[in-house]
């Protein structure tokens, strides 16, 4: 079988370029990079909890897909079902997928308050929050109620950051720590009954795979563009071609908490 033909470096970044960004669905990078997935299984755990809950708000749901993956899965929807999101092409993806299964899509920007009355829900759930408001969770839950999250640990991916902006400091390394977020959310008023981290491989097959990636995950390489990196972009494919994958390795953490009073705390 003969070999596939190599594209080019300018081919590459024009395509990593050019995929839509909207939304969570990752399948574009079947064959250009790999993530190993946590062990605990995120969505269909949340699945199960779904199915007991009353009223359930999913922060921060991208554009749908892991929320609409766990209600597909779930025998019975809570009668409230709620989603939030910030950004206007995700929230226009969200409402096309979610609103079939009768959940409602609330365009909510990530450092507002949520647009929610006290103790409305008895779940939340969100995975990989930008940042977890843990003041409006507690709020929002109702006395008893769980958070059921999946949030993105310390230096996630920081091969790759630092591959690009070089070494960063502690305080920008560590800032999603789980301890330093177990003690966010006692603060809140909430109790941490549980909380698992896994630090798990990746790999880049193609300079297209790295050029997407950090178009599609802002926060990583901030104000990223393929112009201002041509150079570090230029020789991570050359050493790609020449090394194989580039590794890295992201950071997840389980975070289940519990509301355990009629804690009223201010926004943040």
């Amino acid at each position: 079988m003969p070999d596939k033909p190599t594209r080019s470096f300018e081919d590459l970044l024009a395509e990593g370029a050019s995929v839509p960004t909207e939304g969570w669905d990752f399948s574009w990078f079947e064959g250009r990079a790999t993530e190993a997935r946590p062990s605990w299984g995120y969505a269909v755990a949340m699945a199960e909890r779904l199915a007991g809950a009353r009223a359930a708000l999913d922060i921060q749901t991208g554009g749908g897909e892991v929320f609409d993956f766990a209600l597909a899965r779930t025998p019975r929807r809570p009668p409230l079902t709620v989603a939030t999101e910030g950004w206007p092409p995700n929230v226009a993806k969200a409402t096309a997928l979610l609103r079939p299964r009768g959940v409602a899509v609330v365009a909510s920007p990530e450092d507002a308050p949520l647009p929610f009355a006290d103790g409305t829900f008895d779940l939340v759930v969100s995975r990989h929050p930008v940042e977890a408001r843990w003041g409006e969770i507690a709020r929002v839950l109702e006395s008893g109620g769980t958070y059921f999250a999946q949030h993105v640990g310390p230096s996630s991916v920081y091969e790759l950051v630092e591959y690009f902006l070089g070494p960063q400091p502690e305080d920008r390394r560590n800032a999603r720590h789980p301890d330093r977020e177990r003690r966010a959310a006692e603060a809140a008023g909430l109790e941490v009954v549980d909380l698992r981290a896994e630090r798990l491989r990746m790999e880049f097959h193609d300079i297209a795979a790295v050029v997407h990636f950090l178009r599609k995950v802002i926060w990583m390489v901030p104000d990223f563009t393929v112009e201002a990196h041509l150079p570090r972009l230029r020789a991570l494919h050359e050493r790609i071609e020449a090394e194989g994958p580039f590794m890295a390795h992201s950071t997840r953490h389980l975070l289940e908490a519990r509301k355990t009073g009629d804690v009223r705390r201010p926004w943040g």
